[in-house]
């Protein structure tokens, strides 16, 4: 018995120390990274649009991606870069940013949008066809820059 009220009594620590680290995680002011940047060439008119991106492509970065932010200046954007073109599928839990989300074929061109995705909004955001790059930009600059499915894209990382 007194071997139990041990465990239990230590088990109940450890879970209170865990939950004290995601607070402590949450409660951390996350700073944009600027990794690179990302040039958006539009068909339309011929004009480029010029954003600093922080790159996400490692399992931790893609899985949290903005989560727990506060704010993304209008010329800072995320992009998630994956390894295969397949459809994709985001969402927006614990993330305080509306997002617009632009998902990239493998040769960098738009091939689906997703326009004033809600905070903490944990419904499915498909990309509608295959792509391997999705940038995530501020909610309302697809429309307000005039982003078409078609526009390309480039980007170059900073070492």
């Amino acid at each position: 018995m007194t071997r139990f009220c041990f465990l239990f009594f230590s088990f109940a620590i450890f879970l209170m120390a865990c939950k004290d680290n995601i607070k402590q995680i949450k409660q951390t002011k996350i700073e944009f990274s600027k990794d690179g940047e990302l040039s958006v060439y539009k068909k339309t008119d011929s004009s480029t649009v010029l954003f600093d991106i922080e790159i996400a492509e490692t399992d931790f970065a893609v899985q949290t991606g903005l989560m727990y932010r506060d704010f993304m200046k209008t010329n800072q954007a995320m992009l998630f870069i994956f390894e295969d073109e397949q459809e994709r599928f985001f969402y927006m839990k614990n993330t305080k940013i509306p997002l617009d989300l632009l998902y990239l074929n493998s040769d960098k061109k738009i091939v689906s949008f997703q326009e004033h995705a809600k905070p903490f909004d944990e419904s499915s955001l498909p990309s509608k066809a295959p792509a391997q790059y999705v940038l995530e930009i501020n909610a309302g600059l697809i429309q307000q820059l005039s982003i078409n499915v078609g526009d390309s894209v480039s980007f170059k990382r900073h070492n």
